[in-house]
C-alpha cells in the first residue's frame, strides 16, 4: 500500500494528514503541543485514537514509545553512532524488529526485518512542508510503520519546528 504523509505548514505541533495512493485521507497524526516531551495522537479520520506516541525522556539518544490500546506495541530508538547515514531500531515485543536506515540527507528510508525490505520512504520529490511517500509491502502493520516514520521525522527535523 502507498500513503503520502504530509506535514501541515501552520499548526500548533506536529500534525499530519495520510493519504492512501488514491489520495483519500486515511489518518491524521495529531501532535500536542506545549507538552513536556514530543506526544503524537494516531488517529483514524473519524477521530479514533489507533496508536499514541510518546518521547522517553531519560534515555540515551532519542527514544519513543508506541503504545496501541495502552499497551507497548514498539519502542523506536536512534542510533547514535552510524557513519554517513541515519538508522533506527523498531524494537516489537517478540522477534519481529525492524530497521529503519536512510541516508545521510534524510530523503530516502528503508524499513527492513531480518534482511527483508518491508517498507520504503522517501522523501526526495516533495518540497512543501514535511511530505513523504511510504511504500508499505502487503501483510504489514501499516499503523506501525507510518508512526514510526512520524517519530524518524521528529528526530531528524524536530529542531526545525520549533
Amino acid at each position: 500500500m502507498r500513503y503520502v504523509l504530509q506535514q501541515k505548514v501552520f499548526c500548533l505541533g506536529d500534525d499530519y494528514t495520510i493519504r492512501d495512493e488514491q489520495e483519500n485521507d486515511c489518518f491524521f497524526v495529531d501532535g500536542k503541543a506545549l507538552s513536556i516531551g514530543d506526544k503524537l495522537s494516531f488517529q483514524d479520520m473519524n477521530g479514533n485514537e489507533l496508536a499514541f506516541i510518546r518521547q522517553k525522556l531519560l534515555s540515551w539518544g532519542p527514544t519513543y514509545e508506541i503504545y496501541r490500546d495502552g499497551e507497548l506495541a514498539a519502542v523506536v530508538k536512534k542510533e547514535l553512532f552510524t557513519f554517513l547515514r541515519c538508522a533506527f531500531t523498531v524494537d516489537v515485543p517478540g522477534p519481529d524488529d525492524l530497521e529503519a536506515v536512510g541516508d545521510f540527507l534524510d530523503k530516502e528510508y528503508t524499513f527492513t526485518r531480518s534482511g527483508e525490505v518491508v517498507a520504503t520512504v522517501s522523501k526526495r520529490w516533495f518540497r512543501f512542508s514535511d511530505t513523504y511517500g511510504v511504500e508499505i509491502a502487503d501483510g504489514e502493520d501499516d499503523v506501525l510503520i507510518l508512526a514510526s516514520v512520524a517519530v524518524i521525522d521528529l528526530c531528524c527535523h524536530g529542531d526545525k519546528k520549533r
